[in-house]
């Protein structure tokens, strides 16, 4: 996110995403057939997601390409977390750009494109992209174990792509914009929307002039073993430092040297006064680096660079018990919140339930994920997060919409006389005084970008709802009385539904 004039931006890492079942990887040799397969699986996925370590640039990755790019948990947590911050400054009056920065460039897309070569078809990729795709990269994963032509093909689909040869760009050019499409429908589903969809591939000419610019500053140094490394040591003495170059010249990180070229892309391009990273916590380390390197080039705006970290969720799966991917977190939120709606007896007649069922479906997962402190795990559990009563998104919705319901049947109180002296009783001064705390919730909110601030605050006006709705009834009470908690509970109504609005919760009006 930039901030610009005061200005934002929000940034998320996401990488191209591809749908696939347990079956498939089974089916595929991915996932072994025997054990507990829902702890391998979710092992797995932890391995692939934290990442590490040194790959090199000429190998052909297997199967860690489509697995890091396919679990759900990371991808909806960045998202969420980034979409509150961007609403968060939004609301403070600051100019936000939301940039989504995708992972779409690498030697996986080397593999990917031979693959296509090899197995590919238009006509499927038209009507079912995503799993084509999916599809064949599983089966050139299957081949390149034991046919080393397939790497070297890999490797000429990728060196085509670096010389900007037209067929093979027009290939990748296809692969990425399915993806991008696929991430802008779950979006759309979860109200979020962004001003650029930017990438690695945007800035890999420009990564090579930040290494160039490194040695023009004398930045960067030579080990014994012949890599490239920027000392970040404050004494000088090479006690810390980051790795850039392989002793062969290559790049070792290419993020590191792609983010240093975008991020000094984006403050040339937006000026903006402040730039948020929004990604799992694992990169940390990774970010520190990246802002120490920008200040000691000479950015000194880097201060002002910020990385949001967040943990990872455990336990996510299905009724089947199969690990689930983004989509198919947000179809059983749906799914389940629509079951839950019929069995209830209090459920309002409605003309569209599904899109209800979605909106509060939603909502309980992102309370879910905002009450306690993003840089912590925690575990998922469908029963808790859907509960009605509680500190949940649900509740939430249901405060919000049978406030909704009183200001239909009896109005919002604005057109009679108001008397404040009539709202004396302690259950109105307790939610006065509340209401009161607003604005001093969100200053604390954006000093440290944590939404279990606003949440708290939410749930506690929503309780202290129920209790006034319970005890100062509008029906039968004399008609200034009424005027006066009509007022007070319309009020209650528009802060619950900014403030669900800041968290990203489109709010629901029946329910």
């Amino acid at each position: 996110m930039f901030l610009k004039g005061s200005s934002d931006i929000v940034h998320l890492r996401q990488s191209p995403d591809f749908r696939l079942s347990v079956n498939t990887l089974l089916r595929n040799g991915i996932l072994p057939t025997n054990g507990n397969l829902q702890a391998q699986t979710e092992a797995l996925a932890s391995q692939v997601l934290i990442g590490g370590g040194e790959t090199n640039p000429r190998s052909v990755p297997r199967g860690n390409f489509t697995l890091k790019r396919l679990f759900h948990a990371g991808h909806l947590r960045s998202t969420i977390i980034g979409n509150f911050i961007a609403n968060l400054k939004e609301s403070l009056g600051n100019n936000v750009i939301r940039v989504n920065y995708l992972g779409d460039w690498g030697m996986q897309f080397g593999l990917l494109g031979a693959g296509f070569q090899l197995f590919g078809c238009q006509e499927k990729l038209k009507n079912n992209p995503l799993q084509h795709l999916f599809d064949v990269y599983v089966q050139v994963n299957k081949e390149a174990e034991n046919n080393e032509v397939i790497g070297q093909a890999a490797r000429e689909f990728f060196r085509q792509l670096e010389q900007q040869e037209h067929q093979a760009v027009l290939l990748w050019k296809q692969f990425r914009e399915i993806t991008v499409e696929e991430y802008q429908q779950v979006y759309k589903r979860l109200g979020v929307h962004f001003d650029i969809y930017s990438g690695e591939s945007f800035h890999q000419q420009q990564a090579q002039e930040v290494v160039q610019q490194l040695q023009r500053q004398g930045l960067l140094k030579t080990t014994e073993k012949g890599t490239g490394v920027v000392d970040l040591s404050s004494a000088g003495d090479m006690s810390s430092y980051s790795t850039v170059l392989r002793s062969d010249g290559t790049s070792l990180y290419i993020t590191r040297s792609v983010d240093l070229a975008a991020a000094i892309d984006r403050k040339e391009r937006y000026n903006f006064d402040e730039m948020i990273y929004v990604t799992d916590k694992s990169q940390g380390i990774h970010f520190q680096q990246l802002f120490q390197i920008l200040l000691a080039m000479g950015h000194s705006w880097a201060e002002r660079c910020q990385h949001v970290p967040f943990g990872l969720v455990q336990g996510m799966k299905t009724r089947l018990g199969e690990v689930v991917f983004l989509e198919d977190v947000l179809d059983e939120a749906r799914g389940r919140m629509l079951r839950n709606m019929s069995q209830s007896k209090t459920t309002k007649e409605m003309v569209y339930p599904e899109d209800t069922a979605e909106k509060v479906g939603i909502s309980a997962l992102i309370v879910q994920d905002f009450k306690g402190p993003l840089g912590s795990d925690y575990k998922f559990d469908w029963d808790r997060i859907l509960q009605a009563q509680g500190d949940t998104g649900v509740f939430l919705q249901y405060t919000h919409a049978r406030l909704c319901s009183l200001i239909h049947r009896y109005g919002d109180g604005e057109e009679g006389a108001f008397d404040p002296s009539l709202l004396l009783d302690q259950r109105s001064i307790s939610i006065l005084q509340h209401l009161l705390r607003y604005d001093e919730v969100l200053y604390q909110s954006v000093q440290d970008l944590q939404p279990k601030h606003l949440v708290n605050f939410l749930m506690t006006l929503s309780h202290l709802t129920a209790s006034a709705h319970r005890e100062l009834p509008v029906k039968g009470s004399p008609q200034a009385v009424a005027q006066a908690r009509l007022r007070l509970f319309s009020g209650v109504c528009t802060v619950l539904a900014n403030g669900m609005k800041i968290l990203g919760i489109t709010p629901v009006k029946k329910m």
